[in-house]
């Protein structure tokens, strides 16, 4: 009762100004994945900019599977060109000279072939057997010569079409896996989203963080705004984008702000507030939003006095 006596003695504010609180709207900051906490970069109480460090876990097995993914990279791409490319030259080089030994053979035959039919007209020279022999002999190198010569141009081509694409989708496949690799080692450092108040820090290094909890809690300028509840009477004088000034207790003049979100939903009054000169049970929430320059001279938590100045 002492509390409520002393309040209702204390000087009243001008008629056209509402009361309200500053909140703010925390960005909480975590890993996907678990792991020790190896470093933490900031303490509470500090500002931030948007991409400083913030904290580092333990990343030994993201380390090691991304070393993996890189080496399976660089075998699918060697199978790759070795698909694309034909035999070794070494190899080549041994076709080429069973083609030439073939051909060689086959320049001998030809000229066997040739003496034994001319031996035919000789009487009693030759015997229609040997002839036949040496024509068998011809045919036989004369094919040989095109066997080796279809193997060469063979390995000149390298793998089937179908072979190299295949080589080629698991290259990209590969591929595919060191990004996700990369990514998964990149999320074991979190940096800071945003420029902002470093509102609490909820682990200490050397603890366990399980993945998705947060470690550090950050109040960017831009997520502070103020509450306010007016009556069904006064909301009919309020639009989104009016301007507002919030007065602070100890702060000289006011802040500047807009209405940036009015509520369509009635509601009772929070108990947290009260006004002697309401007699209104039924409010609507309003949010005033501030400039960042603006907005780091408010506190979340803190009672204000908010006056509405309309549009301008």
């Amino acid at each position: 009762m002492m509390v409520w006596g002393a309040l209702a003695g204390c000087n009243q504010p001008a008629s056209d100004l509402v009361q309200g609180y500053v909140e703010g709207e925390y960005v909480y900051v975590a890993s996907p994945y678990g792991g020790a906490l190896a470093a933490l970069s900031v303490r509470r109480g500090v500002q931030v900019n948007a991409g400083d460090p913030l904290f580092a876990l333990e990343q030994a097995s993201e380390k090691a599977a991304r070393d993996e993914a890189e080496r399976k990279l660089s075998q699918a791409r060697a199978n790759l060109e070795d698909r694309r490319k034909g035999k070794r030259p070494s190899e080549l080089a041994s076709l080429r000279a069973q083609l030439q030994q073939a051909q060689a053979a086959l320049q001998l035959s030809l000229r066997e072939v040739a003496r034994q039919e001319a031996l035919t007209v000789v009487p009693g020279a030759a015997v229609e057997v040997e002839v036949d022999r040496a024509r068998s002999v011809r045919d036989q190198n004369q094919q040989r010569v095109s066997q080796l010569e279809a193997d060469l141009n063979t390995a000149l081509l390298g793998s089937r079409t179908d072979q190299v694409a295949a080589a080629e989708a698991e290259v990209r496949a590969k591929e595919a896996a060191l990004a996700k690799a990369e990514w998964d080692l990149a999320q074991k450092h979190q940096v800071a989203p945003k420029a902002g108040f470093v509102f609490d820090t909820l682990y200490r290094e050397g603890e366990w963080v399980p993945a998705g909890r947060p470690v550090v809690v950050l109040l960017p300028p831009d997520h502070i705004k103020v509450r306010t509840f007016v009556s069904q009477m006064k909301l009919g004088t309020i639009k989104l984008g009016d301007s507002v000034q919030v007065m602070v207790d100890g702060v000289q003049g006011s802040i500047d702000g807009k209405v940036g979100y009015i509520s369509p939903k009635a509601e009772y009054t929070p108990p947290v507030l009260y006004s002697q000169g309401s007699r209104d049970k039924l409010v609507f929430l309003v949010e005033v939003l501030f400039e960042q320059t603006a907005a780091v001279n408010l506190h979340p938590g803190q009672p204000v006095d908010v006056q509405f100045k309309g549009s301008q």
